[in-house]
Formats: structure tokens, C-alpha cells, sequence
């Protein structure tokens, strides 16, 4: 496998404090629009694959390229594949593909009913993937993980879904786009055109401290630079805290970038995500690194070190929707759910069983745990961390999207739900008389066992 580096060094430090640690902003040269000239200097790791999966010498933002991805990812849902499917048979007349290894398709929604109606549009995908040779992964986990398990989300690669949590896979140094229904361009014509993103920068520095993790930093990101502040760009995590970051920690941080308006966001491949890969390849990569003279939108400072648990209000993730802990500290719950793509990963059983060691889930609330995968899943269950949880009187499920989509136990009016999940509009968990609160799975924990929104802080040493 060749892992050979490629684009030279970090980008500069950046980073910047006031003198009393409050965390400050610095902006720098800004971003050009479609149509417009970019400035000279470096190109962003963004760039760098797009220009690989362009077949292209030099790519910069705001100019338009068709792109070839190493993988199309989708998941069966009605409405969404089964018509692509169909789209792609017969509309455009398709009866076999080059590559079908290019494709990957999941099965990590409808898990939970065992009823016909979730098997007729099963079959759909079973049929489909039998007539092209394209492999269907079934029951494995939720897809925006397993890819990662399976090998396909290597330094370097670009790989495109319908589902825009499929940045997930820049923990790893590969882009990761979500385009919506367009997906299907590539899947009949085996390349998409798009627009190349301008990247922002957040140069992290300090440690996550205790009770606080990458679900807090996400949501302080949010607050900070709004629901579109970072609008068609690439987020890049550089700096001292994002290279001490686990590759679960960045992967549930880089999954979220949606919610600033990002199209992806992005790791350098530093060791542990080259040593990660190298264990899963499935074929050659190269990893690629942003020069150090790389052009960003902006660049903002975050010290770790000062940031606190984070409640999202019900409604959205966007900016005025997010508190400390303690602004929302005292509000009652009923459910409460760790799972998902963005937060079912073993650091969060970690930190759910870390809490919840010793502890009784408060009477009247239902703790349900979801792992991620089921890798995850097995390995929670030999460090203990499951019998952690059960004895605190969590209900462990299989790992799928059922309960962050209101599929599987969903909430019933006058509910209240803190949840890790990655949305809390109306009806996402089931009854749009129902509220979802969102926090890490340390706030999810301490929140189970005090019945209401907690500081896990208070239980967290």
C-alpha cells in the first residue's frame, strides 16, 4: 500500500488568545465565489483530492470540474434509493457497471420492526446490488461507520452520499461529500461536476477537560460562526488539540459539519489515522496534506482547554439554539439516547460507562444505548462497559439509525429527550409534540441519572 506524504508541512500556527483566554478569531484572506479569481498560494488538502479525482494538475476554489469518486455511498430508504435504483435501470437504460466496487450500499435503516413492510424495501436493495455484482453490507452497523472498518475510507479518497454525515470520513484524510439527489449523476455516469470549496481552518490547541468532548466542540463551533458560517466550504482541523484528538472523537466532530453549512470537513492523516488505514486498506492511497502557504476563508483559534458542555435547545443546531449546560441544567426528561454516527463510538459507551459506574438511570427515564457498529459494539461489550450500562439500567440495542430517526421507540407528546443523535427538529424522534435536547454523551449520562438536564461535570473527576 503506498502511503507516500504528499504537500509538505502543517500549515502555520495561527492561534491567538487575549490575555485573559478568551478565545479569539483571526480571519484571513477571503474566499473566492464561483466565477471569481483566486488568490495565489498553496491548495488546501481539499483541493489537492479533488484535483486527484479530476484528473487535474491544479484545482482552487470556486472554479467547476466534473470529479470522479473512488466510492458512491448510499443506504436503502424509501424515497431516496429505491427510485435511483429504478432511475438508473430504467431511465437510463444501465444493465451493468464498470466498477461495482465503487458502490457502496448499506442496510442500517428499518432494522427494528422485523415486519414485511421493512423487508419489501430491503428486497429492493438485495435485488438491485444480485443484478450489478455490487456487494450490499446488511446489518454491519451504521454505514457512515462501517465504510471506515470495511477500508474504503482512506487518506486521500473521495467518496460522495445523498446523507451529508458521510464528512464522518474526514477523520481519516479523505473528503467525504454529501450531494443530496445529484448522487445519482455519478452513479449513471461514474463522475459529478462540482463546485470546489473554499476550506475554513480551525486551528485547535489544548485538551478536551474532563465531562467535555467533540460533541461540545461542535456545538461551540456552531455558536460561534452560525448555522452558515462556514456555507459550501470544506472545515480543516489542524493544531496540537485536533492531532491529540482520537480517531472517534474525529470522526463524530467532522460528521456534524453540516450544521455550520460545510460540504465536508477534514483531518490531516497524521500516524493514527496512516496506522488506522493501513490495518483496513482495501487498495493503494496516498495521503495528501494543505500546503503551508494554503489559501483558507478564515481561520479560527479554539483553546480546548476552555470549553464547557454544551446543550442544543429544541428545533435546530443553529447558533442562538445553543447553551452551556448550566443555562439549561433543571429542565425534566423522560428518554435519553447515546448512539448514532456522530456519537455511538466506543469513547462515548467510554464516557456513558464512566458516568454511570456505581449510578442508577433516575426512575422515569429511559436510557437507550446504540453502538455505532458492530465492532463497536463487540468491543464494548468485552472492556464491560456494556454490563456498566445495563446495571445502571440501560437498555442496549443493535447498532442502526432507527432510534436517531424516530423509528425505533419513538417519543410521545409532552416527552422530553436529551439525546446525542445529530437532529432535534419537530418529529425527528417521533411526535412533533415531543422535545429533543442534544448533548455529548457525558451531559446524556448525568442527565439520565439525575432526570433531568445535568452537568456531567458534577459526577465527572
Amino acid at each position: 500500500m503506498s502511503s507516500t506524504s504528499t504537500g509538505g508541512a502543517a500549515p502555520p500556527d495561527t492561534s491567538d488568545t487575549s490575555g485573559d483566554g478568551t478565545i479569539v478569531d483571526k480571519v484571513l484572506a477571503p474566499a473566492a465565489t464561483p466565477g471569481t479569481t483566486r488568490p495565489s498560494g498553496g491548495r488546501t488538502i481539499t483541493e489537492k483530492i479533488l484535483a486527484r479525482a479530476g484528473g487535474l494538475d491544479d484545482v482552487r476554489a470556486g472554479q467547476n470540474h466534473p470529479f470522479r469518486p473512488d466510492h458512491m455511498v448510499a443506504y436503502d430508504f424509501p424515497g431516496y434509493t429505491d427510485l435511483m435504483f429504478k432511475q438508473m435501470h430504467d431511465d437510463f437504460g444501465i444493465t451493468e457497471v464498470d466498477d461495482p466496487e465503487r458502490y457502496l450500499v448499506f442496510i442500517d435503516h428499518m432494522l427494528s420492526n422485523g415486519d414485511g413492510r421493512e423487508q419489501e424495501v430491503h428486497d429492493v436493495t438485495r435485488r438491485w446490488g444480485d443484478f450489478y455484482g455490487i456487494e450490499v453490507h446488511e446489518g454491519r452497523g451504521i454505514g457512515h461507520q462501517v465504510a471506515a472498518e470495511l477500508g474504503y475510507a482512506l487518506p486521500g479518497k473521495f467518496l460522495i452520499h445523498f446523507d451529508g454525515h458521510i464528512s464522518g470520513l474526514g477523520a481519516f484524510g479523505a473528503l467525504g461529500w454529501g450531494v443530496r439527489r445529484d448522487l445519482l449523476e455519478a452513479w449513471v455516469s461514474g463522475q459529478i461536476f462540482l463546485d470546489v470549496p473554499a476550506s475554513t481552518r480551525f486551528h485547535l490547541t489544548g485538551t478536551f477537560a474532563p465531562g467535555v468532548d467533540n460533541r461540545d466542540l461542535v456545538h461551540e463551533i456552531i455558536a460561534r460562526v452560525g448555522a452558515d458560517g462556514c456555507a459550501h466550504q470544506v472545515m480543516e482541523f489542524t493544531g496540537p488539540g485536533a492531532e491529540a484528538m482520537s480517531i472517534g472523537r474525529r470522526q463524530g466532530l467532522c460528521g456534524m459539519a453540516m450544521f455550520t453549512g460545510a460540504v465536508s470537513a477534514i483531518f490531516a492523516p497524521d500516524d493514527l489515522a496512516l496506522d488506522y488505514a493501513r490495518r483496513v486498506a482495501r487498495t493503494e492511497f496516498e495521503p495528501l496534506y494543505s500546503d503551508p502557504d494554503a489559501v483558507y476563508a478564515a481561520t479560527h483559534a479554539i483553546d480546548l482547554d476552555e470549553l464547557r458542555p454544551r446543550v442544543v435547545l429544541p428545533g435546530s443546531a443553529r447558533a442562538a439554539n445553543t447553551l452551556g449546560v448550566d443555562e439549561a441544567a433543571g429542565t425534566p426528561i423522560t428518554k435519553a439516547f447515546i448512539g448514532s454516527c456522530a456519537s455511538g463510538r466506543i469513547e462515548d459507551i467510554r464516557a456513558a460507562a464512566e458516568v454511570l459506574r456505581g449510578r442508577r438511570v433516575a426512575p422515569g427515564v429511559q436510557l437507550n444505548v446504540v453502538p455505532t457498529s458492530q465492532v463497536i459494539h463487540r468491543q464494548a461489550e468485552e472492556e464491560g462497559l456494556l454490563d456498566v450500562l445495563r446495571d445502571a439500567g440501560a437498555d442496549i440495542a443493535i447498532s442502526s439509525c432507527d432510534f436517531c430517526f424516530g423509528y425505533a421507540k419513538p417519543l410521545q407528546d409532552g416527552e422530553n429527550c436529551i439525546s446525542t443523535g445529530v437532529l432535534n427538529i419537530s418529529g425527528r424522534m417521533g411526535s412533533t409534540g415531543a422535545d429533543i435536547y442534544m448533548g455529548s454523551a457525558y451531559t446524556v449520562a448525568a442527565s439520565a441519572v439525575a432526570g433531568h438536564i445535568a452537568d456531567p461535570r458534577e459526577v465527572v473527576a
